[in-house]
């Protein structure tokens, strides 16, 4: 009888950890790989559009890229404006659709961007459909992180653009990540979503993803020049002292315009004060840990 090679041994013992502890092996290998202090993944959500959820997920990518450390965003939103924002056509293929659904691993789906340093997994054209199929698959929450495990060992960073919504694919996203970034606009509805997010954010710690915590939340869109906007910042810093980023991202003409050109607003118009601003926030965010 042929004796088990010490690779084959060490699989078994894999395979019967996972069956003891309830999980699949994919799960387990998951979990391993980010308990080993690989790439330190941030999920960029908030259930509400329109909040600079895109924009922030482009430009901190950008600033941590620029600064030296191998960056992948990943497009989860089937909206694929991350995906074009960056100079990648909208239907490129594999993506983030045919990983999820077992047509491509991905390290095939990973492209290069507009920004040097900075890798992208596009959304795929039928991302859409995802939301319907996922809840078809058993354990369809861990999907992402499962998929998205192999790529930890080769980036320093992933960042993970969400849809505006709390369904499948964000649900995903937060199991999948070690820490979540949450756009607030300034407006007078700033508050209303919160308390839903910050619930299913409760949710996923508690039942999926122990790990995942909020590294902060960013005040976007910002003019401090109406006493509006200056009553919502307020009113956020008073209601979430600890969460609030001190940067707070203006608004600015050449941050809305940046992505028509393919471009971060950083590369777009790097002197530009919404430029200037995410510059601070990718500092605060690398502070924070």
């Amino acid at each position: 009888m042929q004796t088990p090679t010490a690779d084959a041994l060490a699989g078994r013992r894999v395979a019967c950890f996972a069956r003891w502890l309830g999980v699949s092996r994919e799960s387990l290998t998951a979990i391993v790989a980010s308990l080993q202090g690989m790439a330190t993944v941030y999920a960029i959500a908030n259930q509400k559009g329109g909040v600079g959820k895109t924009t922030t997920a482009l430009n901190v990518s950008a600033c941590i890229a620029e600064a030296g450390y191998r960056t992948l965003l990943v497009d989860v939103d089937p909206q694929a404006n991350a995906t074009v924002g960056l100079g990648i056509s909208r239907t490129r293929s594999p993506g983030l659709y045919e990983v999820l659904s077992g047509q491509a691993a991905a390290a095939e789906a990973v492209t290069d961007s507009s920004v040097p340093g900075l890798q992208v997994i596009p959304a795929g054209a039928g991302l859409a459909g995802a939301n319907v199929e996922l809840p078809r698959v058993e354990g369809f929450e861990r999907r992402v992180r499962e998929c998205l495990a192999p790529l930890r060992e080769s980036f320093e960073y992933i960042l993970l653009d969400c849809p505006p919504s709390l369904g499948p694919l964000t649900v995903g996203a937060l199991v999948a990540a070690d820490r979540v970034i949450v756009p607030v606009q300034t407006e007078y509805f700033a508050l209303e979503g919160l308390a839903g997010l910050l619930d299913t954010l409760a949710l996923i710690r508690r039942e999926l993803n122990p790990r995942l915590t909020i590294a902060g939340m960013l005040l976007t869109m910002h003019d401090n020049r109406t006493r509006l906007g200056r009553d919502v910042e307020r009113e956020v810093r008073e209601h979430f002292p600890d969460l609030v980023f001190s940067t707070v991202i203006p608004r600015n003409v050449r941050v809305g315009e940046a992505p028509s050109y393919g471009l971060p607003v950083t590369h777009h118009d790097p002197h530009s004060a919404g430029a200037e601003a995410y510059f601070e926030l990718a500092k605060e965010v690398a502070a924070r840990g």
